[in-house]
């Protein structure tokens, strides 16, 4: 079903006229012509009167919709012609029927949809001849109870249908104190993915209620219309077409005020200007020389910020600022005068590939445990040389998840007051011990004492489990001087798994 859709409901509004019909056609495929936003559908009613009305019954005036329906009879060559015209206007075709002969009719025809009726939301009969169509359905839901709601709901789902559900108020018109458009809520709160949809039978001049249901989240309408002549006056409840005017304009306006539901609003220039105009601008504390990399320390956050300014809100461990010329004690620091690098995708994917090693691994790392990556010659060469871990417990004695990713390289290190044990959980290493180098598969156990240089290897990634006394974060040494200088080769990452 088309987004937006709007149902034009003639119901019996044609009079049993043909030529009516058509003009109610025509006069509201030219409205339609005016929403190009909106998508359209004419729906006509059906019933097979001479086996709908019990043969006791046929004729009685004296019961209110059995003189209506007999009154406003058309052939099925009448119907035909208004199906016909419907498709030359351009608009979708629909009807709802009443009974199993009726589904026959829409078959042949080949709607587009099948509307099921309130009176007729849980007639399971009717309901299993309309599945045994291919036609998307809309089903009206006044009157129904959650149990039938959950009934029909898990029917449909069941047999793979593509349907949506109407908020309807079965009263006509419904006074706006009975119209419960929080219905539309509890209905796609309940049935999670679901389109829902509004059927008004409101006084076709209140224009306000359309607008309600398109904030609630509404995208399927359907409305009674008519078109009023000496000889066929407009009920209480239809809608002329100059009203179904001021009606679409309310549900177009409400759409450009309420804006997508399934993505994040699109920029606003004059509301990023004002913002920023408000943030806080990162200012150096010392000179800073050309080509030095800015550090926490080396900056601060004050208030207003200079046009150009990299602003508080731009400045994350993500981020990388690289001066491009010398800047001033308390100077600006700047797009023009620095070069900035944002390293969130290149974390977010070693995150990714890191929980895909885990998950092929079966291991299970647990909840709420951080993720640290060491990047100990940058973030470019980390596929190279790094590792990633997780320190599970550290108290007299330490316990963490080593992960190494195909083809890394954790480089030689020692520790002074650590002893630590690897138990190879998944994969195999190539761990060099002062220099002697052994290989460990899977289910092996390696013991490094305190000063014993240990570096690792793998080419098919692997998960080691390290055991060790307690771990402190200024007794690790690395070989390569310059991994030790380097205060920016760790990233950690909470709520990683998500």
């Amino acid at each position: 079903m088309p987004p937006r859709l709007v149902t034009f409901e003639m119901a019996n509004n044609h009079m049993g006229d043909l030529d009516h019909g058509l003009r109610i056609i025509r006069e509201f495929a030219a409205v339609s012509r005016e929403f190009p936003e909106f998508s359209f559908a004419m729906k006509l009613q059906y019933r097979d009167l001479d086996s709908f009305i019990h043969p006791a019954m046929r004729g009685r005036e004296d019961v209110k919709y059995i003189k209506r329906f007999s009154e406003t009879r058309l052939s099925r060559a009448q119907f035909d012609s208004l199906v016909e015209e419907t498709r030359r206007q351009g608009l979708l075709t629909m009807s709802t029927p009443f009974d199993e002969a009726s589904v026959d009719v829409i078959e042949a025809q080949g709607l587009d949809i099948i509307k099921v009726a309130s009176c007729s939301f849980g007639d399971w009969p009717l309901i299993e001849r309309i599945v045994r169509t291919d036609r998307p359905i809309i089903a009206s839901t006044a009157g129904a109870s959650v149990a039938t709601l959950d009934n029909m709901v898990s029917f449909l789902r069941h047999r793979d249908k593509a349907f949506a559900l109407l908020h309807c108020v079965a009263e006509y018109p419904a006074p706006d104190e009975h119209m419960q458009l929080s219905q539309i809520d509890f209905l796609r709160q309940r049935y999670p993915g679901l389109r829902v949809g509004f059927s008004t039978h409101e006084h076709p001049d209140h224009a306000d209620l359309v607008a309600m249901a398109v904030a609630k989240g509404a995208d399927i309408f359907e409305k009674h219309v008519a078109v009023g002549t000496p000889e066929y006056p407009v009920n209480g409840y239809s809608a002329t077409p100059e009203q179904v005017r001021r009606w679409l304009a309310s549900a177009r306006r409400a759409f450009a005020i309420c804006g997508s539901p399934s993505e994040r609003a699109p920029v606003n220039t004059a509301e990023q200007d004002s913002l920023r105009s408000l943030r806080r601008g990162v200012f150096v504390r010392r000179p800073i020389d050309a080509g030095q990399t800015l550090e926490n320390a080396d900056v601060y956050f004050a208030f207003p910020p200079e046009p150009g300014q990299i602003t508080a809100n731009e400045w994350s461990k993500y981020s990388r600022f690289v001066a491009r010329e010398p800047i001033a004690a308390d100077g600006a620091v700047t797009l023009a005068n620095t070069e900035q690098s944002d390293r969130r995708a290149r974390i977010l994917d070693i995150a990714c590939r890191v929980r895909e090693l885990l998950q092929h691994s079966r291991i299970t790392v647990p909840g709420g445990v951080d993720l640290e990556i060491s990047h100990h010659y940058g973030l470019e060469r980390f596929d190279e040389v790094g590792l990633t871990m997780f320190t599970v417990v550290n108290r007299g004695y330490c316990k963490k998840l080593l992960v190494s990713l195909p083809g890394q390289l954790h480089p030689e290190q020692l520790h002074r007051r650590k002893e630590e044990t690897f138990h190879i959980l998944f994969g195999e290493i190539e761990i060099s011990l002062d220099g002697k180098l052994q290989r460990c598969k899977e289910g092996e156990v390696i013991n490094i004492e305190p000063g014993v240089r240990h570096a690792f290897s793998t080419r098919t990634g692997a998960v080691i489990e390290e055991i060790s006394s307690t771990h402190f974060a200024d007794d690790s040494f690395y070989t390569d001087e310059a991994i030790n200088l380097n205060r920016d080769r760790k990233t950690r990452l909470m709520y990683w798994l998500n």
